[in-house]
């Protein structure tokens, strides 16, 4: 298997996708330029089967609804944002000049962590608030990599000062579930370049010391 990022729209919000063998991928976050992004997954002649959301916030589901339905493919997200998709003030987009940014609901309400098959892609399902209350980051271990939405970046953690945010939550989070996974995991993040567990461990300002 393998990955592709694609920094989508005017925040460049990384989109993901996860391919397999058979061409399948999954697709995460589709933040924005719904129109493009399509047009790349199939000049690519790849096969969406489903779209993962990390969190609701607007820059990362722009293009859900776009996605969704050119492929007829479900959308899941954690339960605790389950009317985030809907509501500009939950997520986020009424407080910036991008107009109103709305998606239909999700078609699956992720309840626990658990492990998440979908084809022959096994992801864990990391419940990892802070951010936002219902924030998640899937950990793909035959690639060594997690998608973390925006929780941890490459020397820096997500904010917290919007609606349900929470700054010792986010701190927790990250060292109960992001910083215990194995070093050499390479961290998907919503934002920026990737890095690796093992760099912010031992270099990121903001986990030092805690």
């Amino acid at each position: 298997m393998k990955w592709i990022q694609l920094p989508l729209g005017p925040l460049q919000t990384n989109a993901y996708l996860l391919i397999n063998s058979k061409q399948e991928c999954l697709i995460f976050d589709p933040g924005s330029e719904g129109e493009a992004f399509i047009s790349y997954i199939e000049e690519k002649a790849l096969k969406p089967i489903a779209i993962l959301l990390t969190h609701a916030h607007f820059d990362h589901i722009g293009a859900v609804d776009a996605v969704r339905d050119h492929w007829k493919i479900p959308v899941y997200i954690h339960k605790k944002e389950k009317n985030w998709l809907m509501d500009p003030s939950l997520n986020g987009s009424q407080f910036f000049q991008l107009g109103p940014i709305t998606a239909k609901p999700a078609d699956h309400l992720i309840q626990q962590e658990e492990k998440l098959v979908i084809s022959n892609f096994e992801l864990d399902i990391l419940f990892t608030p802070g951010h936002s209350p219902g924030s998640i980051s899937f950990y793909h271990a035959s690639t060594k990599t997690v998608f973390s939405g925006d929780a941890l970046f490459a020397g820096s953690i997500g904010r917290t000062d919007l609606p349900g945010g929470n700054h010792d939550q986010l701190i927790k989070s990250i060292h109960d579930k992001l910083l215990v996974l194995p070093e050499e995991t390479t961290v998907l993040s919503g934002h920026g370049m990737t890095t690796t567990v093992e760099r912010e461990m031992d270099s990121n300002p903001f986990l030092n010391g805690f």
